[in-house]
């Protein structure tokens, strides 16, 4: 009988110390589908241009998993000193715990910064057991929280199978939902709308026309094609945004740069031009088989243009790159009348205290309850025709 693998775990505090290719060889093993958020180039972006690191309260401390044949795995891991940028939020665990005379940071997220996308969080190396190895992760992650003294370990938007596993291995499962746009091979926008209800379908019909009403014309960005001037012009919309809503956003100009040198075929960049003179934007991520819709900004104020190019303009380049769906980030249920359907995320918790473990895990009993509950509601709320209702006239 062989034996259990005896692994070693080790600490990169930077991500240029683990090699490019054997960090996205763990992301990609087992065929797991391209994701560009777990692509080393992405998080040496982060680290690079100081939107981690330094005192950003993201400090990262990337777990390696070795044993005698070499790379077993990795875990994108960070020492946070806030609750900022995560996306699952957890403050009222840490209220609780700071009132109960506890310190509940700093914590460990094994994450990606300020990025709501599901994806491999405790990364295999190709040729190992991938449940093994997992494991191996998890108990590596255990052993650095109690190394550290850090509170708890969050480990958010896992896989499901990483769900699966984390919870047998004594992880609190916490759920939540965002709003995803399933491609059911449709050929065109036209064959997309088809399956609405009549009503729904020239509601969006309207929308799209009012939102380009006035000459406005769209310009799609990918690849050799990004300029200095179009990420110029997005920036000036995302910190618009951000000033607006978060108060200080995450990201500097650099990174955007230096995303648009480095992975360019990853980055759609959506454009909605006046004259030539870029007005709002939105910019995409190009995964295996996702769109990942991101940010999303304007100078001007015009109707339903953030619906059209965070929306609309993100299925029609789905349905161009045969991409199966849409993610278009955390929260907005205005996204379900635009055929974007809840679908559930999920993460796993542990906590050093047993008292706080217990407390949260009666608490996420009854989230989990709620979430089910709001997601079944939303979903009988679409705008999809039912089974007896007719395709309708057009607006």
């Amino acid at each position: 009988m062989a034996s259990d693998p005896v692994f070693r775990a080790r600490i990169a505090e930077r991500i240029a110390d683990i090699p490019a290719e054997d960090w996205n060889a763990c992301a990609r093993a087992n065929g797991a589908p391209y994701n560009p958020f777990t692509d080393h180039r992405f998080l040496k972006a982060l680290e690079d241009t100081g939107c981690v690191g330094g005192r950003s309260g993201w400090t990262p401390c990337h777990v390696v998993l070795e044993d005698d044949d070499g790379l077993a795995g990795v875990a994108p891991t960070y020492v946070k000193s806030h609750s900022q940028g995560e996306y699952v939020f957890d403050h009222a665990f840490a209220d609780a715990y700071e009132r109960a005379g506890g310190d509940y940071y700093p914590k460990l997220q094994v994450a990606v910064p300020f990025t709501p996308v599901t994806g491999p969080r405790l990364m295999a190396a190709p040729g190992h057991d991938a449940p093994t190895a997992r494991a191996g992760l998890a108990a590596a992650l255990r052993g650095l929280m109690r190394q550290t003294e850090t509170s708890s370990v969050h480990v958010t938007f896992a896989t499901p199978q990483e769900q699966e596993e984390l919870a047998e291995g004594g992880f609190l499962a916490r759920a939540d939902r965002q709003f995803h746009w399933r491609n059911d091979g449709y050929g065109s926008y036209d064959d997309f709308l088809a399956t609405l209800a009549s009503r729904k379908r020239k509601q969006l019909k309207r929308e799209r026309r009012e939102a380009l009403a006035d000459g406005l014309t769209v310009r799609h960005v990918t690849g050799a094609e990004l300029t200095e001037a179009d990420w110029d012009a997005f920036f000036a919309f995302y910190m618009d945004t951000g000033a607006r809503k978060w108060g200080r956003p995450y990201l500097n100009r650099r990174f955007f740069s230096l995303i648009g040198e480095t992975m360019p075929d990853a980055v759609l960049l959506v454009l909605a031009e006046d004259a030539g003179r870029p007005i709002a934007g939105a910019l995409n991520f190009i995964g295996g088989d996702a769109l990942y819709g991101r940010y999303w900004g304007a100078v001007e104020d015009r109707p339903f243009l953030h619906f059209e190019l965070c929306y609309h303009q993100a299925i029609d380049a789905a349905i161009a790159r045969g991409l199966p769906r849409v993610e278009a980030g955390a929260q907005g249920e205005h996204k379900l009348a635009r055929g974007y359907l809840p679908e559930i995320t999920g993460s796993a918790h542990l906590f050093a205290d047993a008292g706080l473990q217990r407390a949260v895990a009666a608490y996420l009993v009854r989230e989990r309850e709620h979430v089910a509950l709001e997601r079944r509601a939303l979903t009988e709320s679409s705008p999809f025709r039912h089974a007896t209702e007719g395709s309708g006239g057009d607006a």
